[in-house]
Formats: structure tokens, C-alpha cells, sequence
């Protein structure tokens, strides 16, 4: 039986010129936005669907037009509380909400509430943000989780959650380059967001996304996010920084604009790595904001931040501080939620699957979290042991990931997005099982199944003559012909060295088409060399 795993790709480390020999460490620290899972904005009822024709979305409020009060969705702080608690955090019985005032084109608000209704673009001018910067929602959380890192071994990390924060979105500017202007699309403003401020506590690349990963798994799993970062339903900045042990840390860029999970752990080695050879260079970091360019997989320069912003931060005078129960036991009111009641919601999380597979089915912890870091794979490996009791989980894991899995990377394509069903998988694990087909048939199996799957696994195996040979007489005359063309292994077999009988058997391999029954070739084999040998 195989005793490989292969891990799905978080990152591709960049080449870059060797860093410097002194011991310098990296600093990482994230703040990630994760897009609450709402039918409505956070303080309006304007629709949050992806996709939407330009500005379909948008209620007075979104807009700033005079006049105009916001309203806070129950639902968000529903989630908000929800994703705190799953995540370790103190929640806290009075927050406030803040505005923070900064220019930002997409970023509408009113001058004031007793000027007369305007054209629209009067709106867009020193406009603020509501968030949560003096009273968050929560505070002091703990995020522990496991580090995949290709060709090493695996191991947990654990980084502490600062603050985990309710605030509305901006805008979004498009940019029309044949025209030379640029407009403004409003389905964004006011969408609602958790803001998740990490420690510091990270070092490489990988565990900035391993983080993120985790953190995915956790939300999908709450349904208070749906993570689609490809929708910017999840953006994720990083502050980076290095020094040397002992010493103080020194000055961080954030890099922001990373769009993948792979992504973030490539931007950020990257980065590391980009501070390191400046430094040993003589030149000096700065403090600055770099983008992160996928298609050359570097950082560039955007803007310096020598010059600290100063937000003036205020309470948002038209939303009274939020309250919540936070005695055990309570119920929730039409005027209090109750975080006790919230609380007996939160579902089995990733950490905890884990342990169960572990306990329940013996798995490995490598494997465990594989599996459950790819939520279909997991799917499929449930449904079928449920089904196949008689299929060792062994078989059932390898085959998920060191086949199924692997041939999803190569075509660069999430396991979920594979056109293979689960019954499909089903009636390959079982025909593999049976020694209806061997593992070369199964692997190309999981090729045409992607490519046809309209089409059965039996009319596959028939159409494509994928069915392993077990004809005890087919299989001798395979020997005997595999003998007679490799009389060099046969030499050294009979002089002691066993494993030359693996040349013979990759013989019989290469005769059959890869078809033959492995286990019954290598017992006719050294059936027939013994014999022959007398």
C-alpha cells in the first residue's frame, strides 16, 4: 500500500538571490475582511447580490443623500457574534460604533443632514466610514491551526485575534482608460464586513495562509461568510516586517491586493525575502504600501506612509451603543440578542473533524487534515465509506488524495469544481476493490469520468478495455514471455538479489498494457523462477 500524501498547493516560493547569512527573523501580522453572508447591507436593506448591474443596489442611505439614518442589520450582528465565539474571542457586552473619516472617491457621505437634497455628486467628497475603533464587538482571541508546507512535515501554530470589528464597505471606482475618467459604482458601499485584526505572531508565508485557510473552513462552516475571494467576499492585507533577534521589530510594508490563498503565501515570502536582500544591500525599508502583482509575482510600490493619517475618529451620533445579554442561559429579545442562545449554534468546527476522523476512522493527522481542509474530498470520503463498508479506509483515503487530488492539481482546478460525481467515485473505489480494474485503470478512470461524466464507470471500463486481467493462464503466458525478454534480471534473481524481480514484473506490466493483476504476476513469478531454478 502507498504511504505518500500528496498536500494541495498553498504556495510556490519565488527564486530570489540569497538572503543574507545573519539571523534575522520575519514578522507577520493580517488583517482580513471578510464579507458578511446577508441579504441586505449593514445599515440598509439594499441587496448585497454579487454581479449586479451598476448601482442597482444602492439605497438612499448607501448614497449619503440628506436626510438619510442608518439602520443596523440584526442579522450581521448575528454572524459577527457568531465568528467570535468560533473563534475564541471575549465577546463584549456594549460596543460602539465609530465614523472614520478619510478621502476616498467611492466613499459617499452627506456634509450634513439639514442641507437640501442635491445632485448625487455632491455626496462624493470627504466622506467617512462607520466601524467599531473605540468598543469592538470582541476582543482577545486565539486561532490555532495546522501549517501545510510542501516536503515538510506538519505542525500547529497558534496566533492570537485582537479585535474582530462590524464596519460598512466603500465603493467601488472603475476606471474607463479609453475615456480618461473614471465612475463610480455604490453596490458596494455599505456591504456588510467583519474586520479581523491579528497579532503579529506569524513568520512565513505559508502560515499567513494556512491561517487563511483555516479561517475559510471556520466561516463556510458558520455561513457567515461565503470566502469567495474571487468576489472580494474575503481581501486579505499583510503587514511584513524582519529584524534580528533581540532586537526591537523594525519598519513593515503592507502589501495588499492578494486575490488567492496561494497568493498570500507568495506575496508574503516574497516580501520577506525582497526586505532581506535590501538590507543586506545597505539600503533601509520603509514604511510603505506595495501591491501585490500575481502575474509577475512581486510586490511593487504604491504609496509611502511616513506621514501618519489621522482619521478622526468619532462616535457615529446616529447609532446608539449595541448592547447584547451576555448572561448564561438568556434568550434572545426582540430588543437584546442573546449570545448564550448564539452560542448553541456554532457547528462542529474544522479542528474538532479532525480529532473525530482521527479517533473514528484511525486516520493519520496528515491525512485528517487534509481531508478536511477540502471540504468535497471530505464529502467523498464520508459518503463512500459509508456505503463500502468493505473497502479499507486506507484504499478510500489514498485514492482520494493521492489520485483524485492530484490529478485536480495538475489541471490547476479546485476538487470542487471536478465534474466527477460522488456515485461515480463510488463504483471506481468498488470495481478497484473487487480487482475488477487495477490502479492504473482506476487513475484513468478519474481522466475520462472528468471528461465524460454523463457516462457510467462499467461502460467506461468496457468501452476503453480498462478490465484487469486475472486469467491465471493469461498471466503465465505473460511471465513466460516477460522471463525469456529480461534474462539479465532473471540472472541476478537466481544469484540472491530480489529485487531484480521488479524488472520482471515491470516487464509483464509493459506486455499487458498495464493490465494484468500485479499480486497474481509477482505469485506465478516467483512460482515460475523457482521452478526453474531447480
Amino acid at each position: 500500500m502507498r504511504n505518500y500524501i500528496v498536500v494541495r498547493r498553498l504556495a510556490t516560493q519565488p527564486k530570489l538571490a540569497n538572503a543574507p547569512k545573519r539571523k534575522w527573523r520575519s514578522v507577520v501580522g493580517l488583517e482580513v475582511h471578510a464579507q458578511i453572508a446577508s441579504t441586505s447591507k449593514l445599515f440598509s436593506g439594499s441587496g448585497t447580490a454579487f454581479g449586479a448591474p451598476l448601482n442597482t443596489g444602492v439605497a438612499y442611505f448607501d448614497a449619503s443623500i440628506p436626510g438619510t439614518l442608518p439602520v443596523l442589520n440584526r442579522k450581521c450582528v448575528e454572524s459577527g457574534i457568531k465568528t467570535a465565539l468560533a473563534l475564541g474571542c471575549r465577546v463584549n457586552e456594549v460596543s460602539m460604533f465609530d465614523r472614520k473619516h478619510y478621502f476616498y472617491a467611492d466613499l459617499p457621505v452627506s456634509k450634513s443632514n439639514n442641507l437640501p437634497t442635491k445632485a448625487l455628486n455632491c455626496c462624493f467628497q470627504n466622506g467617512f466610514q462607520i466601524t467599531q475603533q473605540r468598543a469592538a464587538l470582541a476582543n482577545n482571541g486565539l486561532m490555532t491551526f495546522p501549517v501545510i508546507t510542501p516536503g515538510k512535515k506538519v505542525y500547529y501554530k497558534s496566533v492570537n485575534l485582537l479585535q474582530l470589528q462590524l464596519e460598512q464597505d466603500s465603493g467601488k471606482s472603475l476606471h474607463d482608460d479609453y475615456m480618461k475618467r473614471s465612475l463610480v459604482d455604490l453596490n458596494r458601499a455599505g456591504l456588510p464586513l467583519m474586520e479581523l485584526v491579528f497579532a503579529p505572531d506569524l513568520e512565513t508565508g505559508e502560515e499567513a495562509s494556512s491561517l487563511v485557510k483555516e479561517l475559510m473552513l471556520i466561516l463556510r462552516r458558520l455561513q457567515t461568510c461565503s470566502c469567495k475571494m474571487e468576489e472580494g467576499a474575503l481581501r486579505v492585507d499583510a503587514n511584513i516586517s524582519i529584524h534580528q533577534e533581540g532586537e526591537p521589530f523594525g519598519v513593515r510594508t503592507e502589501v495588499k491586493n492578494i486575490g488567492s490563498v496561494r497568493s498570500i503565501s507568495q506575496a508574503i515570502s516574497y516580501e520577506i525575502n525582497r526586505q532581506l536582500e535590501l538590507v543586506a544591500d545597505g539600503g533601509v525599508v520603509t514604511n510603505e504600501t506595495r501591491n501585490w502583482d500575481a502575474e509577475n509575482r512581486r510586490t511593487v510600490a504604491m504609496r509611502d506612509k511616513e506621514v501618519l493619517q489621522d482619521y478622526r475618529f468619532m462616535p457615529e451620533p446616529n447609532l446608539p451603543p449595541l448592547h447584547l445579554n451576555l448572561k448564561p442561559g438568556s434568550r434572545s429579545t426582540k430588543e437584546l440578542i442573546s449570545v448564550a442562545e448564539l452560542s448553541e449554534q456554532i457547528p462542529e468546527l474544522p479542528e474538532h473533524t479532525r480529532q473525530r476522523l482521527m479517533e473514528h476512522y484511525k486516520l493519520n493527522a496528515e491525512t485528517a487534515i487534509i481531508l478536511v481542509n477540502e471540504p468535497v474530498l471530505l464529502e467523498h470520503f464520508v459518503n463512500i465509506t459509508k456505503s463500502l463498508a468493505g473497502v479499507p479506509t486506507k484504499v478510500t483515503t489514498n485514492f482520494l488524495i493521492n489520485d483524485l487530488l492530484t490529478y485536480c492539481n495538475k489541471l490547476n482546478l479546485d476538487v470542487e469544481d471536478c465534474a466527477i460525481s460522488a456515485e461515480a467515485l463510488k463504483d471506481v473505489l468498488q470495481a478497484l476493490h473487487a480487482d475488477e480494474i487495477n490502479l492504473q485503470a482506476a487513475r484513468q478512470l478519474i481522466q475520462l469520468l472528468h471528461n465524460n461524466p454523463s457516462q457510467s464507470v462499467s461502460q467506461l471500463v468496457a468501452d476503453h478495455n480498462l478490465q484487469q486481467i486475472c486469467d491465471l493462464s493469461s498471466i503465465e503466458a505473460y511471465c513466460q514471455q516477460a522471463i525469456a525478454n529480461q534474462p539479465k534480471a532473471v540472472q541476478q534473481y537466481h544469484k540472491g538479489k530480489s529485487k531484480a524481480l521488479f524488472a520482471i514484473v515491470g516487464e509483464v506490466a509493459k506486455l499487458s498494457e498495464q493490465k494484468a493483476n500485479m499480486k497474481l504476476v509477482v505469485q506465478c513469478l516467483e512460482k515460475v523462477l523457482k521452478n526453474s531454478n531447480k
